[in-house]
């Protein structure tokens, strides 16, 4: 086997390993907690894959923002920025996405969807642009800018939801609906799937291919791995690297609120889907391969559709699977921790 059927399959074999371990965790947390793992499991999997439905509109319409996210955190974390403001991007991307489709409705529609779809990018970097300004103008740590940034957008999106997007009726915190001309089409006719999946299957692609085989990603990889090194060498300027990088990781955020209001929401709401902040996991668990989140987004939609299912039919608390998904996260940070000293 050549090293790139290595480094494609190494992705599948990770997430058959993580799969594996989710599902030993789940039983073990479930049998802890005095439920019946057989009911809870049952239910789980008749939520997440019981059902051509149940896997096209309940798992993979979660994992698209998912890999979306979980992209723009891996991108971040691979030159070494700590971005955790995946959430507040989204919301801007939404926000963004929302308002664009409000103020410029009379746009013919072939023209206008593209348009939402672009400001949610612009928004999503411009977001996380803040955060790379003051890193680089005060030195502030963008762990903290972000996390902050994350609280402002909520709050952002609730003034927006109570004002100026409003519905007419003033009476609920929500946008008005977006025309049906601006609703991305469903992938696959009879499903909730809509082609924001394309979007990230192209999209992990691309970044899988541009970290692997460019210059500009080998500068991105170096910035990430030591950055004083990056900048002894004389050819790669860390302040750029890391500021494109951030915006792109905005960027790709900025696209998974616009994608969540144009292909599932179909209005902006007073509340954080909290997508951005699963994504750490999601990029985490890939090891920060963009391939590997597409894989990674997939567990994590199956968890959270079948986590509602087994809540529903087995009366198991959803929370149940945020204990999941945190123990797996220390599981493979003890892994790594593990490796680099028996190295």
């Amino acid at each position: 086997m050549n090293a790139s059927a290595r480094r494609l399959t190494a992705p599948l074999l990770r997430l058959a390993v993580l799969v594996a371990v989710t599902l030993v965790v789940l039983v073990a947390l479930l049998v802890a907690s005095g439920f019946d793992a057989s009911t809870a499991l049952q239910a789980m999997a008749r939520g997440a894959f019981g059902s051509w439905y149940a896997i096209t509109s309940a798992t993979l319409v979660r994992a698209v923002p998912l890999a979306l996210t979980g992209l723009a955190v891996a991108i971040a974390f691979r030159a070494g920025l700590l971005n955790i403001g995946a959430e507040g991007q989204l919301l801007a991307g939404a926000a963004a996405a929302t308002a664009t489709a409000s103020l410029f409705g009379a746009t013919p529609s072939a023209l206008l969807l593209p348009l939402v779809l672009l400001a949610g990018v612009a928004s999503g970097a411009c977001w996380a642009g803040i955060a790379s300004w003051l890193r680089q103008r005060f030195g502030v740590l963008e762990v903290i800018s972000t996390i902050m940034l994350n609280f402002v957008a909520l709050y952002v999106v609730g003034w927006l939801v109570r004002g100026p997007l409003q519905e007419p009726s003033k009476f609920y915190p929500q946008s008005m609906p977006l025309a049906k001309t601006l609703q991305l089409p469903a992938l696959l006719e009879g499903t909730r799937l809509h082609v924001g999946a394309l979007f990230a299957v192209t999209l992990a692609g691309a970044a899988w291919w541009w970290l692997r085989e460019t210059a500009g990603g080998f500068r991105l990889r170096a910035v990430g791995m030591n950055p004083s090194a990056a900048a002894t060498s004389g050819r790669i300027d860390v302040a750029r690297v890391s500021m494109y990088a951030f915006l792109a990781s905005g960027a790709l955020a900025g696209l998974a609120g616009a994608v969540e209001v144009t292909g599932v929401t179909y209005a902006l709401y007073d509340h954080s889907p909290g997508y951005g902040y699963t994504a750490i996991a999601v990029a985490l668990l890939a090891r920060l391969n963009p391939i590997g989140v597409l894989g990674t987004a997939v567990l994590f939609g199956a968890l959270q559709a079948g986590g509602n299912a087994m809540q529903r039919d087995a009366g198991v608390p959803v929370a149940l699977v945020n204990m999941v998904e945190a123990v797996l996260i220390l599981l493979v940070i003890a892994g790594d921790r593990w490796r680099g000293s028996a190295r």
